[in-house]
């Protein structure tokens, strides 16, 4: 297929753009084969045009953040992916209000809330998504959630056309929003926090990301928690209870660490990570009756 348009919108804008590029090196599974063009806009003008254009020819393409919670196959992608990245990732203080766009990732906007003593975001230290993909799958951890600091956000729908969204219009529910299984695009995010002790936040967000390294199989990549959280149980529980621990298939393995986690421990493809998920699924449905939903992402 001729994608000489869509280059010719990322020369317009003087964005960063890629041919058969492999996806691998883009997730935090580091597994994947390569798309037929990687764009990685470096604006919402830029970004807006390219979605528009795509539907103007009613032409596929597929839109990824910082990868962080997905896993593609090894045969990759027949189209083209827009890449939300660091380009579009400028932040705005305005007294206890943050307005960043999406492409910002998380960790590091913890540490700009941090200098300049806005507290809140604690939680979300050591959580590698974009902040745009924090608040598409609403993520949280160690008791606090995208939900309870957002205020709004604005988004490009699959025409290209911005929409502004306040927080109660965004469905934020556990590992979940409006966004969920839409062709949108968040663009900006405006959360709202709290003035606090510089030097408090700071050792509350070292808490967290040390607790993190102690109990999370952080040495190998992974998406993060494979498994969302059962109704009143812990899927790592449940899948140590099913005798899974350590269950290996290729270089996929259910982590010796917590069993909430599949890892990639030695050059593990697709299909390896897939049958882990399979088996551990089965495995805890005939142990405990509970049917794990899987948390990450799969793009075949």
């Amino acid at each position: 297929m001729n994608y000489n348009n869509y280059k010719s919108i990322c020369i317009k804008y003087k964005t960063d753009y890629k041919e058969n590029q492999a996806l691998s090196q883009y997730t935090s599974f580091k597994i994947g084969g390569s798309c037929p063009l990687l764009i990685k806009p470096n604006s919402v003008d830029c970004l807006c045009e390219l979605m528009a254009e795509f539907a103007k020819n009613n032409d596929s393409y597929r839109i990824m953040g910082k990868g962080s919670n997905l896993l593609i196959s090894d045969k990759g992608i027949n189209c083209p992916v827009i890449l939300i990245s660091s380009s579009m990732g400028k932040v705005d203080f305005q007294d206890d209000e943050i307005i960043c766009q999406s492409g910002m990732p998380l960790i590091s906007l913890c540490s700009e809330a941090a200098k300049m003593e806005l507290s809140g975001l604690e939680f979300a230290y050591g959580i590698p998504g974009s902040t745009g993909g924090a608040v598409y799958m609403n993520a949280g951890a160690y008791g606090g959630e995208m939900k309870d600091i957002i205020k709004s956000c604005t988004y490009a729908d699959e025409q290209g056309r911005l929409h502004h969204l306040e927080k109660d219009q965004m469905e934020l529910s556990y590992r979940h929003s409006f966004f969920s299984g839409k062709p949108y695009v968040i663009t900006d995010v405006t959360l709202k926090l709290q003035k606090g002790d510089k030097k408090a936040i700071t050792e509350k967000m070292q808490e967290f990301m040390n607790k993190r390294k102690e109990k999370q199989p952080l040495e190998y990549p992974s998406a993060g928690s494979t498994f969302k959280r059962p109704e009143g149980d812990f899927a790592g529980r449940l899948i140590e209870k099913a005798g899974m621990k350590g269950f290996t298939a290729g270089g996929a393995q259910v982590s010796e660490k917590h069993c909430g986690f599949v890892v990639n421990k030695s050059n593990a493809d697709f299909n390896d990570v897939v049958s882990v998920i399979e088996a551990v699924k089965l495995k805890v449905k005939e142990t405990s009756g509970v049917d794990l939903e899987c948390e990450v992402i799969i793009w075949e």
